[in-house]
């Protein structure tokens, strides 16, 4: 092969299956530099005794060539506090690191570039919080994951957008009331309310990758393509979510794509999520549009192994923030996890009620 050619024999052998899943997406001008930094992150690995954390988000050279867990942050938490590994590497943003360290306390957990933050993450506060929970005495505060230790530390229970429903309504009995708290996302809560009668008290934080979505864009998309299937993340406004054939978490995006295997298919989401599910559907034609999140491109093969090589930029958590922020993921870990990620049913919605926005 024409792109072995600057490699030595070793290298190309060793990172022959990732060019596999790659190459529609790495050029082969790219691919020798590409393909030596992966061989020396995974030795760097072994010599770290470290697991690196790869975000659906994170380019597919990240995503197939270095992750040893992949998928969404909640996932990639969990599955760094059963590892043995003494060093974790998050390859995503900065509050994914802080919820690694949340659950793995004992861990060094690095990330590769301290500016990789999150707009929605950025809405809110801890101080906002508790603000919040003097204006609503008694009402549980479910939070996004998608926040700070800060946040967590304020929070009843922690939910994703894969089981948000499942959470408020756990949340809602178990205090016994019919209203709950839940924040940063406004769209995701928008979204939530349409498929359960518990009323919803909302923030108006905001992802700046989903939110730029249109339901113009997918009528366009249509008369394009109008043969692809369409599907849509939580995070985008309603309209989108109501104009799409099927909405529901990157889990449960990824999980329709790889079941259903559908001939053409157009992924509201960032657009790394596309490329790095194509390598393993080749046969899945993705089309556009997508939007592309500028924190999560803050983290290259370059920085990871830096970051490894000089075990540079660890994050770390008070331990009272700790305590306090396991307890509300904790609690979403212990409740039953849905059979399937849900999926948002925006036409058959059970009851319509309006948010009320603080």
């Amino acid at each position: 092969m024409g792109v072995t050619l600057q490699l030595d024999r070793a290298t190309a052998e060793a990172t022959a299956p990732v060019w596999e899943k790659v190459k529609n997406h790495v050029t082969p001008l790219e691919w020798p530099d590409q393909a030596r930094l992966i061989t020396e992150i995974n030795a760097l690995k072994k010599e770290r005794d470290a697991v690196i954390l790869a975000h659906n988000y994170m380019t597919p050279e990240i995503y197939h060539g270095v992750g040893d867990y992949v998928g969404d942050s909640l996932g990639l938490a969990k599955e760094a506090a059963r590892s043995d590994a003494k060093v974790i590497v998050q390859a995503g943003v900065h509050f994914m690191a802080e919820t690694s360290k949340i659950l793995s306390p004992d861990k060094t957990v690095l990330i590769p570039d301290l500016k990789a933050g999150c707009s929605l993450a950025e809405a809110i506060t801890g101080a906002d919080v508790r603000l919040i929970k003097q204006r609503y005495p008694g009402l549980p505060v479910v939070t996004y994951v998608n926040t700070t230790a800060d946040v967590k530390a304020e929070t009843d229970i922690c939910c994703t957008s894969a089981n948000a429903v499942q959470v408020v309504e756990w949340a809602a009995k178990e205090w016994g009331v019919d209203r709950v708290i839940l924040i940063p996302d406004e769209f995701l809560a928008r979204n939530v309310a349409a498929q359960t009668t518990v009323g919803i008290i909302a923030w108006k934080g905001r992802c700046i990758v989903h939110e730029r979505f249109k339901a113009e864009d997918i009528h366009a998309m249509r008369e394009a393509y109008p043969g692809a299937e369409i599907l849509a993340h939580p995070e985008c406004p309603e309209d989108v979510l109501g104009a799409a054939d099927f909405a529901g978490s990157t889990a449960a995006m990824t999980d329709y794509v790889m079941s259903k295997k559908p001939r053409q298919v157009v992924l509201i989401t960032e657009c790394s999520m596309a490329s790095n599910i194509k390598g393993d559907v080749p046969e899945v034609d993705f089309i556009g549009p997508c939007n592309l999140c500028p924190y999560m491109k803050r983290i290259t093969l370059t920085n990871i192994r830096d970051c490894l090589r000089d075990m540079k930029f660890e994050v770390t958590v008070p331990e009272d923030m700790i305590a306090k922020a396991a307890l509300a993921v904790q609690r979403m870990i212990d409740l039953p996890p849905p059979a399937t990620p849900a999926r948002y049913d925006m036409i058959k919605a059970r009851h319509h009620v309006p948010v009320e926005l603080i």
